[in-house]
């Protein structure tokens, strides 16, 4: 599907992540099962990290804004899963989610499964503001990185999916 590029330059202009808004809203309109939701983000991590992977050794910019944006997508759906209703009610709201809500949907994950979500997101976020906004990482940064947020990726979906 694609949409009209004034529509997209206008949602862009507003600081907004164009693909996540429309997930958003469906899920949002059509009051979709939760467990949809979850699915939808799990899709979404997993593209991501694989288009991360994909492009870490020929552009870490993108790599790095790509395997942050698999990792936000495993905190949205573990806080789906969780039914974190504070921060989602929150994010419904304002209409997106924001570093804070994400912030503080990591530390309470952690809380069920472990320190080590914690660990990771940060370096998720090491990754999307020196290897994406200021570009100063290069392939063996985003390398060394890869391994943990592909754990997170993959012990999401086992958790949420029951995938092994």
């Amino acid at each position: 599907m694609t949409l009209p590029e004034a529509l997209v330059r206008s949602i862009r202009e507003r600081g907004l992540d164009v693909e996540d808004l429309v997930i958003n809203l469906l899920i949002k309109s059509l009051n979709l099962d939760p467990k949809i939701a979850v699915e939808a983000h799990v899709e979404l991590a997993l593209k991501y990290l694989e288009e991360g992977r994909g492009l870490a050794d020929k552009d870490t910019v993108q790599a790095s804004e790509k395997l942050y944006k698999a990792a936000e997508e495993v905190v949205k759906a573990l806080a789906i899963h969780y039914g974190f209703d504070g921060i989602l009610n929150r994010v419904n709201e304002r209409g997106r989610w924001t570093v804070t809500e994400l912030e503080k949907a990591v530390l309470r994950i952690s809380k069920h499964l472990g320190d080590w979500v914690r660990a990771v997101w940060d370096e998720v976020n090491y990754l999307h503001v020196w290897g994406f906004h200021e570009a100063k990482l290069d392939s063996e940064d985003v390398m060394a990185r890869l391994p943990d947020i592909e754990r997170m990726v993959k012990e999401t979906e086992k958790v949420l999916l029951g995938s092994n």
